[in-house]
């Protein structure tokens, strides 16, 4: 995209801003920006939560400095992978600022997998620790991870007390940081810091892998979106122009820290700007509003599903505290916006993300907010739409937002904030890229400079913010006993924006309850049918291939 054009992400800056001037590296990387702001200013309240209450930047710091030494001690390097798991706190945010600062790679996972799913990232990543703790039963993501590979380090956030570190490589932790060589699990506990964990943070380079996002494939087996320091820093400081994010703001963060929703703009973006944040472990319409209110908190990120939620409550109009209003990660219905904007005055900005971009496209917070479109690209970000041209087969392009395409066109992305590829695929990488440009899979139309998502080129349901392929829930299902062939589509769904339905074959009828508990026993709670429909036979074209778009009219026969 060339200056000038509507659609330019210079519209997102303020009045009298140079897109010359604008910098999505400023400090480097995100701990650096993180441990030397709670370096220099100590005292001042950072996160809060219900357990710990307000806490500072000083006692982030300390909690930070002594996972790290832990994870020294137990031999974890710079470019080792960390799975991470469990519900928001701050001593998982003090992990997370330790293993970042190391230079591991973070690999957050959602708490509601079930064992297939926890063996698959394993086994995929091969991970040197995992740090969880609130998740599943006792002891059943320990179990869960050693099946996979018994030598993977299992603790919760405090990194203590550490099963046996990896002894030849223990010494070399300690001399990458200047400390001294850590004395094994049985050692006295430390006496003083043995390394400068903010001066550690300021040696990561922008390039190394920061984080593993892990979403499901259209293969059903999972894949890892490798993003570096660069990617996650260059997305927050563009939200930090684009939303005019500041120091004064205070976030209610009820989305979890898995998700790139929560984490990678929600926590990061608060930690970067040195706003606050007040965490919410699950999602309650009044304990929003109650934090809200006693918090005086000025911004709120969630998902349709949470707007839908909270506008049904009495205490709706309470969202008119708030100066900005974020929705994302699954489309917002019109119908929606304008309920709460009715019922608080609150224009909700959707704005458009990826795990493997972070954030890409935005409404404005100046210009008019539509509902129905995702708005503009974001500083850095460019965006092109590419159609297939019939009479040729090759695509034809437009990357001009003064251009309507007639007919949706996959969106196309660049920018210092998208990834370079997934963990090891790279056959996937190479049918994700076009002359670097990444294929987000996902079709769209400018509408007068706007960006409008109209559909998908590929087989997704997204089912309260949360990607569900078909194809790994098909899978559990065809290990049924009784079901001789399956499909597993998407229904809209009023709270959820998308249900989850499984259309089968079988030698029975099952009801909803009995699909439900046999896939919620494999995978996690969000990607269980809801519905289950059973028919003659699957419906196929003449090559074979499923004819998804006639599921539902099948079910009615």
């Amino acid at each position: 995209m060339t200056d000038g054009q509507e659609s330019h992400w210079s519209r997102h800056l303020p009045a009298g801003s140079n897109a010359a001037d604008v910098d999505l590296s400023a400090g480097g990387t995100l701990p650096a920006v993180w441990l030397d702001r709670w370096s220099t200013d100590p005292q001042r309240y950072v996160v809060w939560n219900a357990h710990a209450g307000w806490v500072t930047g000083a006692e982030l710091l300390e909690r930070a400095q002594d996972v790290a030494e832990r994870l020294a001690s137990a031999g974890i390097v710079a470019g080792d992978r960390v799975l991470m798991s469990g519900p928001s706190s701050s001593r998982l945010i003090a992990a997370h600022a330790a293993l970042l600062a190391m230079g591991a790679a973070v690999v957050p996972l959602n708490g509601a997998y079930r064992a297939d799913e926890v063996r698959g990232v394993v086994a995929d990543c091969r991970p040197a620790a995992a740090l969880v703790e609130g998740v599943g039963e006792p002891d059943e993501w320990h179990e869960w991870i050693a099946d996979a590979d018994p030598a993977v380090m299992v603790s919760d956030f405090n990194a203590a007390p550490l099963p046996a570190g990896r002894a030849g490589e223990a010494e070399h932790a300690a001399a990458g940081t200047g400390a001294v060589a850590p004395g094994g699990v049985g050692a006295a506990p430390h006496k003083g810091p043995r390394f400068d964990l903010a001066a550690l943070a300021r040696q990561r380079r922008p390039d190394e892998p920061a984080l593993i996002g892990y979403t499901s494939g259209t293969t059903g087996q999972p894949k890892g979106a490798v993003l570096s320091h660069a990617n996650l820093l260059a997305s927050v400081r563009a939200l930090q122009l684009a939303w005019r994010w500041t120091p004064d703001d205070v976030l209610v963060l009820a989305l979890p820290l898995f998700h790139m929703h929560g984490l990678g703009v929600g926590l990061h973006g608060t930690l970067t700007v040195g706003a606050q944040a007040v965490l919410q472990p699950t999602f309650e319409p009044d304990t929003v509003f109650d934090a809200i209110r006693e918090h005086r908190a000025t911004m709120f990120f969630g998902v349709p599903t949470m707007y839908s939620r909270l506008v049904d409550s009495p205490r709706a109009a309470e969202l008119s505290g708030l100066r900005l209003c974020a929705s994302g990660s699954a489309p917002m219905p019109a119908e929606l916006h304008d309920a709460v904007r009715e019922a608080s005055g609150q224009h909700v900005i959707e704005r458009y993300g990826m795990t493997e971009t972070v954030m890409l496209v935005s409404n404005p917070h100046d210009e008019p907010r539509r509902a129905g479109t995702v708005g503009f690209p974001l500083p850095g970000v460019e965006v092109r739409l590419e159609a297939l041209d019939s009479s040729d087969g090759e695509p034809a392009v437009s990357d001009d937002a003064a251009m309507t395409v007639p007919d949706a066109a996959e969106i196309l992305v660049r920018g210092p904030n998208v990834f370079s590829g997934y963990w090891e695929r790279p056959a996937e990488n190479t049918a994700s890229f076009s002359d670097g440009w990444f294929r987000t899979g996902d079709l769209g139309q400018w509408d007068d400079g706007y960006l409008r998502i109209v559909g998908r080129a590929k087989e997704l349901i997204i089912c309260g913010g949360f990607n569900v392929y078909p194809r790994e829930v098909e899978e559990v299902i065809a290990s049924h006993p009784d079901i001789a062939e399956c499909a597993v589509g998407g229904e809209p769904d009023p709270e959820w924006g998308e249900a989850v339905v499984a259309y089968v074959v079988a030698a029975r009828d099952f009801d909803d309850d009995e699909m439900k508990d046999f896939v919620g026993e494999r995978l996690a709670f969000y990607k269980r049918p809801r519905r289950t429909y059973r028919i003659a036979a699957l419906p196929r074209n003449a090559l074979g291939k499923i004819q998804r778009q006639m599921l539902g009219r099948q079910a009615k026969l």
